[in-house]
């Protein structure tokens, strides 16, 4: 049975179920139609039950395309979501602002082949295209520009003036240079004027400042979804006053508006702004086709049940009152309704093999066994197709390679799909962004990805894109969070207060300074090329920095006494850690197939940062130097799974290990950890708290002197004199700052023989500088685990509706 795609792609009005497909097959299927489509000069707009399968399928269906099928690539975009709870009292990102007006504008004039959005967001009421049409501008070269006319513009489009452009969505104006940083655009752009002509349009670096590259062209979409001109905004406090009951001065939204300021969560009052909101449906060609993937019906029951919930939780508030839901969302019934004119698919998952996939069997790496890919050998004996091998990147396709290549299994290596296809090789290894593989029947081909080959370990294959590991220097070095009015300290002058960037020529062409104003007024400009002479001020609040005098030797003299109080330390410090080199340190040597195994029964994918972290800390422990690294990371971005990986190194390496914890609790958190990780190992593992019997603590401590125990974790008591080990090898410190003066005394002895690992969130001020002058390693976890939510503070009013 075979699956012709031409013939079932659907008449408008028209129905159609298509073969279900398996695993990423869903993007496979959606790609030839894109690019059926595509050829007709018509686009496919894709609804999907949940965000996650909406990032999946933005990487999986470009990969689909061949070069031959068409000479440009499929464009394809996402509309993605506020990220907010319905009736939220904060505004969503601005990243994602500027990637919606950029989709919508991209749909709107034809430059879209396939729209990605979850079904939810489908739901959303919005402006209608004739706003963004009229609030869309355009800057080109040799262009003449009015100042105050562009100033006016961009407020009125929604955009903030700041000094220092950072972020979508702000602009600044210095003397004849113009950064502007429009929504939707990946990076912002200076415009350099030469009286009220643009000379040259070049993109910069936010974080830099640097100039990138020259365009001749620059797009401006509005800075918000909704406009806040003077008639928009009195039309808003109207119609508030049409909606809602009493007194609308009671309300700070209401006066906000007045105002000209958008309160944080207006966006849940966009109808407000417009005679007549428009839906998604507004802004897509009539002839488009419609795709679902999942179950939409379900997502959008769950979500108007969720909204129902919360209006009716709110609606009492008469300081912030709320829409009712019907005018913020499309109901399910009016969605389908809206939908049915169009041509339409509906893909149905199903366990069984269909006309267009079938699932992949069982093909796991088992490294138990002594050849641990007995499995996937079994598959590709009985299989006739021809097989590729899905690695996440580049770096997983060399790791594979080797990896196979130790068990004699020798695939071809190849660049992509369409590499692939033009092959003969039964058996190839490549990189693609695919989820999950399937079986495709019509092709004869086999897509069998990390997933099925690491199934039940946290591996998940297909980002949106690679994350950056963080670097230590751009966190301690950078200043573009200055404000106007921050103290810095210059290296060679002290203390002063940054009072912005000015242009000045000094015969040498313009050049950019930093103003610094010192005590009396007196002003210093520094040159934007020195920076590396300029620090953020760390000392007391802000507000009372000490300013120091320009030439008044105040800064000299500070230096020369600071240097005298720390070279006790200094002294010390150098003692230890010169101890440190001196002593040859124990080289851990580990089996590379136990520890990929033990990895992975982690059940979460490594963020980049903590992956980072993770090798660092091991090339330390094989390297035959004392280790002394200071992880840092906020709560739950995993520095406990760093520790448990040096602690798997130190105990095959016939090391003991202690971890030391600052609380009861905290102690007894590690020990069930470490007892869960290590089920599955002759590793013995104690606990020494009080919530331990005299007589458990004495066997614990017996066990350490005789070398029977491998992990001992416990509070301060492991610091007493009774505590004798046998062979210790690595001390890991949870949380240094909270132990006493006596028990960082200890400490510091321990460090002089031993691998030494600290974990906190919260460094001290000592330790943190030791880790920044280099005499400690350092590695920090800022990249937050898949799916952790960042933490909101807000400072409300008490009442009831909050608590």
């Amino acid at each position: 049975m075979s699956f012709d795609l031409k013939k079932s792609l659907p008449k408008p009005g028209a129905r159609f179920v298509p073969p279900a497909p398996h695993g990423s097959a869903d993007a496979y299927l959606l790609a030839q139609a894109a690019i059926a489509l595509k050829a007709d000069k018509r686009m496919l707009t894709v609804v999907v039950a949940n965000a996650t399968d909406a990032q999946r399928l933005l990487a999986e269906i470009p990969w689909f395309q061949r070069s031959t099928e068409n000479e440009d690539k499929l464009r394809c975009h996402l509309l993605p979501d506020w990220e907010t709870l319905p009736y939220d009292a904060f505004s969503p990102h601005q990243d994602l602002v500027s990637e919606r007006l950029a989709t919508l504008y991209e749909v709107q004039n034809g430059q879209c082949d396939v729209l990605i959005v979850p079904a939810t967001t489908a739901l959303l009421r919005m402006a209608p295209p004739g706003f963004l049409a009229a609030y869309t501008f355009f800057f080109k070269q040799g262009e003449k520009l009015d100042e105050a006319r562009l100033k006016s513009q961009l407020t009125l489009a929604g955009y903030t003036h700041v000094t220092q452009v950072m972020s979508p969505g702000e602009y600044s104006v210095r003397g004849g240079l113009i950064d502007i940083f429009p929504m939707g655009s990946a990076l912002p752009y200076r415009l350099d004027l030469f009286g009220d002509t643009i000379e040259t349009i070049r993109t910069f670096d936010a974080d830099t400042q640097r100039s990138l590259y020259p365009v001749r062209e620059v797009r401006l979409l509005p800075g918000r979804e909704f406009p806040m001109d003077e008639v928009s905004r009195t039309a808003f406090r109207s119609r508030w006053r049409e909606v809602f009951e009493g007194d609308p001065s009671r309300s700070a939204i209401y006066k906000d508006i007045g105002n000209g300021i958008a309160s944080a969560g207006i966006e849940y009052y966009l109808p407000l702004f417009f005679e007549e909101t428009a839906t998604l449906f507004r802004y897509l060609p009539e002839d488009s086709m419609f795709a679902t993937v999942g179950d939409i019906d379900q997502a959008i029951k769950r979500f108007w049940s969720d909204t129902r919930s919360r209006h009716n939780f709110l609606k009492a508030d008469r300081e912030r009152p709320v829409l009712a839901p019907e005018q913020v969302f499309l109901t399910d019934e009016d969605f389908f309704t809206l939908v049915k004119p169009y041509g339409r698919w509906v893909l149905q998952t199903d366990d069984a093999p269909s006309a267009l996939s079938a699932p992949i069997p069982n093909v796991a790496v088992n490294r138990r066994t002594d050849d641990p890919l007995t499995n996937l050998r079994g598959y590709l004996l009985k299989t006739g197709k021809r097989v590729l091998l899905c690695a996440e990147s580049n770096g997983r396709r060399e790791t594979l390679q080797q990896y196979f290549a130790e068990y004699d299994l020798h695939p071809a290596l190849c660049d992509g799909y369409d590499s692939f296809l033009g092959n003969t090789e039964p058996l190839m290894l490549g990189v693609a962004p695919l989820h999950a593989g399937f079986e495709l029947e019509q092709e004869q081909v086999v897509f069998i990805t990390e997933t099925e080959l690491y199934s039940g370990s946290g591996r998940r294959v297909g980002r949106k894109k690679q994350e950056n590991v963080t670097q230590v220097e751009h966190m301690v070095r950078d200043l573009s969070e200055l404000k106007i009015g921050d103290p810095v300290v210059h290296a060679n002058h002290g203390i002063g207060r940054y009072m912005g960037l000015l242009s000045m020529d000094l015969g040498e062409g313009e050049t950019e300074f930093l103003h610094l104003e010192y005590a009396k007024e007196t002003k210093l400009y520094v040159p934007v090329s020195q920076l590396h002479v300029i620090a953020r001020y760390s000392g007391a609040s802000p507000e009372d920095a000490p300013l120091h005098s320009l030439g008044s030797g105040q800064w000299e003299k500070a230096k020369r006494k600071a240097a005298q109080q720390i070279r006790d330390t200094a002294a010390e410090l150098l003692n230890l850690y010169a101890r440190r080199a001196l002593r040859q340190g124990h080289a851990f040597q580990y089996s590379a197939r136990d520890y990929e195994t033990f990895a992975e029964s982690f059940g979460f994918e490594e963020t980049p940062d903590q992956a980072a972290a993770i090798n660092a800390v091991i090339g330390d422990m094989t390297s035959g130097k004392p280790m002394d690294r200071l992880i840092c990371g906020d709560v739950g971005f995993g520095k406990t799974e760093v520790a448990l990986r040096a602690a798997f190194v130190a105990v095959m390496g016939g090391k003991q290990v202690a971890i030391l914890a600052p609380t009861t609790l905290l102690a007894e958190q590690h020990a069930q950890t470490f007892a869960d990780r290590f089920a599955n190992w002759p590793v013995r593992i104690a606990e020494l708290s009080r919530f331990r019997t005299g007589k458990e603590i004495t066997q614990a401590i017996k066990g350490m002197a005789d070398g029977t125990l491998d992990i001992i974790i416990g509070t301060h008591k492991l610091l007493s004199d009774d505590v004798k080990f046998s062979r210790l090898g690595l001390v890991i410190i949870d949380e240094e700052h909270r132990f006493g003066v006596r028990q960082k005394e200890t400490l510091k002895a321990l460090r002089a023989e031993v691998d030494v690992l600290t974990l906190t969130a919260t460094p001290i001020p000592r330790t943190l500088g030791m880790a920044l002058e280099g005499l400690r390693d350092f590695s920090i976890i800022a990249t937050a685990p898949q799916k952790r939510l960042a933490i909101k503070t807000f400072v409300r009013a008490e009442g009831e509706s909050t608590i």
